[in-house]
C-alpha cells in the first residue's frame, strides 16, 4: 500500500527549498525528495580534492531575493553572504585591467582611465537600469496573468505594474520598451565607447544563454537581472562555505518551518488517474500517494520523462518538446598550490580578484565565441567568468592555497562527436586561455573538475545541460514561460505543479520561481 503524504516536492534544489518553506509555514506537510545525498541542485559545495572545496556548480547568487532571505530568516540558519567592494575585473590580453565597484563612483574613477566620455555616463546608466529594474522587480515578483480570462487578481497586477511604468517618466519608459528587443552589444555602444566596458557589460545579457551579444532580445537579460542588481556589469555575491551553505540555509529553514527532508531517493516516475496527479514511484519500488505533487526538475524532464506523455494532449506534448533549452555552459574548477600571477595586476591587488574575473575583452570576441556554438564545437577561445572564492573565505582551501571558479562559455550541449572525448581539450582551453593573462597558472594547478553540458544532464539532472532550465529568451519569458497560457506553475494533469527554473521568472539563484509558486499553489490548496 502507498505511503500517504500530504505534499511530494521533487527536486530539492533552491527553488524546492523555498517553496516547501512557504507550504510549510502554511501548515502544510510538504515532503522534499531528493535523488542525489545533498540537497541545492545547483547551488552545492563539494570537496574535489583533499582539502579543497568549491562551489562545483553555482559560484555566485542571483541575488536571492531580499523577501526571501528575510522571511526564511537565512541568516539565522547560519547563511553568511560576502560581498566584495570590487564586483568585477575585466582583463585584456595586453595587460590593462578595469576593475567595476559596487560604488559607482569609485567604478567611474577606474573608468576614467579609459574613457572620460564612458566615466561620465557609467552612473547615468547605472541610475535607469536602477529604476527600471524596480519596475521590472514588480513584474517577476508576481504571477503572469491568464490571457484569455483575467481574474480581478490579474487586472489589479497589470494596472499596478502598468502605473509603476508610466512612473518611470517619459525618458526611461521610453528606453524600457526599446531596449526589452535590442542585442545587447546596441545597448552597451549607445551608452560607451570602450570596448572592454562594453564587453563586460554585454556579457551580463548573454551568460547561459545561446545568445550572442549581437543577438535580438539579449538586452533583455540584462533587464532581467538588473531587477535584482542595478549594477551595470552585475555584482558579486559569495556565500561563505560555498553556494551549498546557501541552500543548506534553506533547508534548515525550511525543516523548521515543518517540512520534511529525504536525501538519496530517485524519484522515477508521477503516478496519474483520471487526469490528475496522485502520487510518486520510486525508484526502489517505494510509492507515495499524495495530495500534490511539485516538480522543481525542468518542464521537460518533469512532463516528457516522469510523466508518461499519454496524459498531455499531442499539442501540448509538440509544443513542449520545441521548448529551448540546450545549455551552452561549462565549468572548470582548479585546486591552486597558491594565488596566480595576473600581468595586469603585477602591483598583487588581491582586492581586484575577490569578485568576478571576466575574460572577453571586446564584443567581436565574444560573438566570436558564440559563433563556433552554433556549428557544435565549443569556443577555442571562449568567454569566462571566474572566482577564486579562497581570498574571501580562507576556510574553502589549505592556508596559502586556492581554489578557483570558472564558468566556459560558449559548451554547446550538442557537440560535433562527444563529450568524453572532448572533456580533457575543453579542461585544457580553459586553462590556456587563462594563462594569456596570468602566465604561472598552469605550473600552479594540483588538480581540476572539468564539468561538461552533458554532466550537468545526466548528473546534476538538468536536461540538455541547462541551467536556467530553459532558454532565456524574448519567447520564453513571462507568460510564456514555460509555454504560453502554462506560465501560472500549474500543468495540464491536474495536482501537478510546477517551481523550479523554468517557469516564470526562472533567472538564476533568486528564490523568485519558488516562492511565486508557493503563493498559486496555496490558492489552489486552499480552495
Amino acid at each position: 500500500m502507498a505511503e500517504r503524504r500530504d505534499i511530494v516536492i521533487i527536486g530539492g534544489g533552491h527553488n524546492g527549498l523555498v517553496t516547501a518553506f512557504y507550504l510549510a509555514k502554511a501548515g502544510f506537510k510538504p515532503l522534499v525528495i531528493e535523488r542525489r545525498e545533498q540537497v541545492g541542485g545547483a547551488a552545492i559545495t563539494d570537496e574535489f580534492h583533499p582539502g579543497f572545496r568549491c562551489s562545483t556548480l553555482a559560484h555566485t547568487a542571483g541575488p536571492i531575493r531580499p523577501d526571501i532571505v528575510r522571511e526564511l530568516q537565512l541568516e539565522k540558519h547560519g547563511l553568511k553572504l560576502i560581498t566584495p567592494e570590487v564586483s568585477v575585473t575585466a582583463l585584456t590580453p595586453e595587460g590593462r585591467a578595469l576593475s567595476l565597484y559596487q560604488d559607482a563612483s569609485k567604478s567611474a574613477q577606474g573608468i576614467s582611465a579609459f574613457s572620460q566620455k564612458d566615466a561620465a555616463k557609467y552612473p547615468e546608466f547605472q541610475q535607469s537600469l536602477g529604476k527600471m529594474g524596480g519596475v521590472i522587480a514588480q513584474a517577476l515578483a508576481t504571477t503572469p496573468p491568464n490571457i484569455d480570462h483575467p481574474s480581478g487578481g490579474d487586472l489589479w497586477s497589470m494596472l499596478t505594474t502598468g502605473r509603476a511604468i508610466r512612473n518611470l517618466g517619459k525618458k526611461d519608459m521610453y528606453r524600457l520598451l526599446r531596449w526589452g528587443p535590442m542585442a545587447v552589444a546596441d545597448l552597451a555602444a549607445e551608452y560607451f565607447e570602450t570596448e572592454l566596458l562594453r564587453a563586460v557589460v554585454a556579457a551580463r545579457g548573454i551568460f547561459g544563454t545561446f545568445l550572442g551579444p549581437w543577438s535580438a532580445g539579449s538586452a533583455l537579460v540584462l533587464l532581467i537581472r538588473a531587477a535584482g542588481d542595478a549594477q551595470p556589469a552585475g555584482s558579486a555575491y559569495l556565500a561563505a562555505g560555498g553556494m551549498g551553505a546557501l541552500t543548506q540555509a534553506m533547508a534548515s529553514a525550511a525543516k523548521a518551518a515543518g517540512a520534511e527532508i529525504r536525501t538519496g531517493a530517485d524519484v522515477i516516475e508521477i503516478r496519474v488517474k483520471d487526469g490528475a496527479a496522485t502520487g510518486v514511484l520510486l525508484s526502489t519500488g517505494e510509492e507515495m500517494s499524495a495530495r500534490a505533487v511539485i516538480s522543481n526538475a525542468d518542464p521537460k524532464r518533469t512532463l516528457l520523462q516522469l510523466t508518461d506523455p499519454l496524459h498531455l494532449s499531442p499539442d501540448f506534448v509538440q509544443k513542449l518538446q520545441h521548448y529551448r533549452g540546450n545549455g551552452t555552459v561549462a565549468k572548470v574548477n582548479l585546486a591552486l598550490s597558491g594565488l596566480p600571477k595576473f600581468t595586469a595586476l603585477q602591483n598583487g591587488d588581491g582586492a581586484a580578484l575577490k569578485g568576478r574575473i571576466h575574460i572577453g575583452n571586446e564584443i567581436d570576441y565574444l560573438e566570436r565565441a558564440f559563433d563556433e556554438s552554433k556549428y557544435g564545437n565549443f569556443s577555442r577561445r571562449p568567454y569566462l567568468e571566474a572566482t577564486i572564492p579562497s581570498l574571501t573565505d580562507p576556510t574553502l582551501a589549505p592556508e596559502g592555497k586556492h581554489v578557483m571558479s570558472i564558468y566556459m562559455q560558449y559548451a554547446p550541449y550538442k557537440l560535433k562527436g562527444d563529450w568524453e572525448s572532448q572533456r580533457r581539450a575543453l579542461g585544457q582551453t580553459v586553462v590556456q586561455t587563462l594563462a594569456q593573462y596570468a602566465p604561472n597558472l598552469p605550473e600552479m594547478i594540483l588538480t581540476h573538475q572539468i564539468i561538461t553540458p552533458l554532466d550537468l544532464e545526466e548528473k546534476y539532472g538538468m536536461t540538455g545541460g541547462q541551467i536556467f532550465h530553459g532558454e532565456l529568451a524574448l519567447d520564453q519569458f513571462f507568460t510564456m514561460r514555460p509555454l504560453l497560457d502554462w506560465a501560472r506553475y500549474r500543468t495540464p494533469i491536474q495536482n501537478l505543479y510546477l517551481c523550479g527554473s523554468g517557469t516564470h521568472p526562472g533567472v538564476g539563484l533568486t528564490g523568485g520561481s519558488g516562492a511565486n509558486a508557493a503563493r498559486e499553489i496555496l490558492k489552489e490548496l486552499k480552495r
